[in-house]
């Protein structure tokens, strides 16, 4: 016991490497708890009002909560409105639907009246929550998605519990691929279908049925899928789903459906096989625009197209040729003759158009993001826009002349001005293969290019997906406890093409590490990083690369590797994603095990040499905390400096709560403080 306190008391004898300085000028952990954010702008029909979803955290209950503001089109009039999300105006602009917590329990259906007695109505109450309502086009009805619970044919007989007894629950039967999903743990059998209700409460009816996954969980996984619309008349949806009774093993495989709303029947809207998804009917009902490829073998990652296609079926037109990035937010102009999107390019998001019949040009530019874009009748467009420098405000952006963007809102107006932000340097270097690598360095707010400062790679996860340009707050905070932070779109990263994107094919990790290691070398040519101090961590995706790379090489001090994949084949039967797994292997494992282990992180474990710190929420079903319990456990028979932290209540990630958002910064910089100069050098404070 005694030495046990005797550790502790070591390691809390060194403030600096379990806590950061308390400063009125820096961006500091404890400023987290005051920051907000902002998503999902929704203009009013006669473009006189927006609507938008703000974020801030609960301190109370360790939660981030949201409500719902409004403003005038001009950002005058800034006001609280009601506590939820997701609104959707009414096609008149009398009322809004929305989601909050209600009764019975959970999210549910409620509908505010936007005149100034502003009555509010919970529209549903049903035991499951409902996701993405949209109202019919007469303002009558919403719609929406829900699951629906299957019951298991497998009975047994078995006897009567004597009475007063308490037996054991029954055990969950599963007997699909996909029965579980990260964020909602084991699912119940059963399949999610649309449903809708009466603006006025009342009832729910379901409209599709059957086996098959419609909308939002069109996977079989809960949250993905691509959505659904109305057409004009009210009396028919398009859906994006798959009826197939082989769903859940067809990876990248959807369809668009047309279905009755009064009788339920459907047909086939799109014939040729593909990733369908994102319908989007024209106002005037004639054309349907949605977004994905054809089938054309497997790939692990392909950027979305957009086409267009009758609303009866006739005339499948390709429109985005040239584009090779993905469009997100499809919004038809009013008189039906173009579309409005967002499109992610090279670490920046900006808006385009795309004319019927012509190639679809950029409106918007800058090094920002630009996102979650409604535009009204009138043209104008309310969205998200972030940048390195600045935390997500909504702006409007007038499309008849894009050129200048206005913004509404300053949420962070009460915790930013006096703090000093390190300032972020874009740069590209040359990989492997003559391939070019963008990255960012965020340097400390008092950079000194004479001195040498200890560096944090941040690697991103997905492996699809990608760093950009927006403000990050849990960089700048290492800049403000004296890091420079790198962070790089390695091969495999989204927002530079299909061919870049796809690169990693069968070979994850691969030339993404070079890509890595290029940065890395590019930046100790600048001649301000300190050598014997530098440090490498990442989530997801991030943790596989992050393993990967200090089994390939010790010139880290410290890794704090996050929700790791590091065993391929024990991974594909513990996430929740195994199609995406078996997807990245030309043969299963059973059939040739060897790419599975040389791609595996565990494999190279006998390398490292690298204190690292493996953390992971334990409710995580994408990435399960068993993967880091495996590298761990090798890492300690090795006698490698190693800690496990198992973060509570998280899933994936280990930020969702305030507090874990919080002590995963603390921790990474208690951790990489702690090792000043590799495993070789005695740790500080123990």
């Amino acid at each position: 016991m005694n030495r046990i306190w005797l550790t502790l008391l070591a390691f809390a004898a060194t403030p600096a490497l379990a806590q950061e300085k308390a400063s009125d000028t820096l961006l500091t952990v404890t400023r987290f708890l005051d920051y907000e954010t902002v998503s999902d702008p929704q203009p009013s029909p006669d473009g006189s009002q927006v609507i938008f979803t703000r974020r801030s955290v609960d301190r109370m209950k360790d939660q981030f909560e949201t409500g719902l503001w409004m403003m005038n089109a001009d950002g005058s009039r800034l006001r609280f409105l009601v506590k939820g999300s997701s609104p959707v105006w009414s096609p008149d602009g009398t009322r809004i639907a929305y989601l909050a917590e209600g009764e019975p329990s959970g999210s549910q259906i409620f509908m505010r009246y936007m005149d100034a007695e502003g009555a509010v109505t919970q529209v549903t109450r049903v035991q499951r929550g409902p996701g993405g309502p949209r109202w019919s086009p007469d303002g009558k009805w919403i719609g929406f998605t829900m699951f629906v619970p299957k019951e298991s044919s497998w009975r047994i007989d078995m006897p009567a519990a004597p009475q007063g007894a308490t037996w054991t629950r029954p055990p969950r039967v599963a007997d699909n691929l996909l029965y579980r999903a990260d964020r909602n743990g084991y699912l119940d059998m059963g399949y999610t279908h649309l449903f809708t209700v009466p603006a006025i409460g009342g009832t729910p009816r379901q409209i599709t049925r059957g086996d098959w996954n419609a909308g939002p969980r069109g996977g079989g996984v809960a949250g993905g899928g691509g959505g659904w619309d109305w057409l004009p008349d009210g009396a028919t949806v398009v859906v994006a789903g798959n009826d197939s009774p082989d769903a859940e093993r067809m990876y990248q495989r959807s369809e668009l459906y047309l279905v009755d709303v009064v009788t339920g029947s459907k047909r086939p809207l799109t014939t040729q096989e593909g990733a369908w998804s994102n319908p989007r009917v024209s106002p005037d009902g004639r054309l349907v625009a949605f977004t994905g490829y054809p089938a054309a073998g497997p790939v692990s990652y392909r950027a979305s197209d957009v086409y267009t296609i009758g609303a009866d079926g006739s005339g499948v037109t390709f429109r985005s040729a040239g584009l090779d990035r993905d469009p997100s937010g499809l919004t038809w102009t009013a008189d039906s003759r173009g579309l409005h999107f967002t499109v992610m390019d090279r670490g920046t998001s900006n808006l385009w158009y795309l004319p019927l019949g012509a190639a679809p040009r950029q409106l918007t530019t800058g090094n920002h993001l630009i996102t979650n874009a409604a535009v009204n009748r009138a043209g104008i467009a309310f969205a998200v826009r972030t940048d390195a420098a600045r935390p997500p405000d909504i702006v409007r952006v007038d499309l008849k002349a894009p050129s200048r963007i206005e913004q509404l809102t300053e949420v962070n107006a009460d915790i930013l001005p006096g703090v000093r932000i390190g300032a972020v340097e874009e740069i590209w270097y040359t990989s492997t293969g003559g391939t070019r690598v963008q990255g960012w360095i965020v340097k400390p707010p008092s950079f000194d290019p004479s001195r040498k400062y200890p560096l944090i790679m941040e690697i991103h996860g997905g492996p699809h997906g990608a760093y950009t340009t927006g403000f990050n707050y849990s960089f700048q905070n290492f800049a403000a406890n004296g890091f420079v932070v790198l962070y790089t779109n390695p091969r495999g990263s989204t927002s530079y093409g299909s061919a870049f994107g796809n690169a990693i094919m069968h070979a994850y990790p691969s030339v993404d590490y070079d890509d890595l290691m290029a940065g890395v070398d590019t930046l100790i040519g600048r001649g301000y990083v300190d050598t014997r101090r530098m440090y490498v961590g990442g989530c997801s995706g991030g943790g596989v690369l992050s393993s990967w790379v200090i089994g390939h090489t010790d010139r880290f001090a410290a890794a704090a590797v996050r929700c790791p994949v590091i065993n391929w084949l024990s991974f594909a039967g513990e996430t929740d994603i195994p199609m995406f797994t078996f997807n990245f292997f030309e043969k299963p494992f059973w059939e040739d095990p060897m790419p599975w282990l040389k791609q595996s992180s565990l494999m190279y474990v006998g390398n490292v040499k690298t204190p690292t710190a493996v953390m992971t929420g334990i409710l995580d079903m994408r990435t399960p905390m068993p993967q880091s319990e495996e590298y761990y456990a090798a890492l300690k028979m090795r006698g490698v400096p190693a800690v496990l932290l198992r973060f509570e209540n998280e899933w994936h990630g280990t930020s969702s709560k305030p507090s874990n958002w919080i002590r995963t910064q603390l921790y990474m910089m208690s951790w990489y403080n702690k090792w000043p100069g590799g495993s070789g050098t005695p740790p500080v404070g123990g």
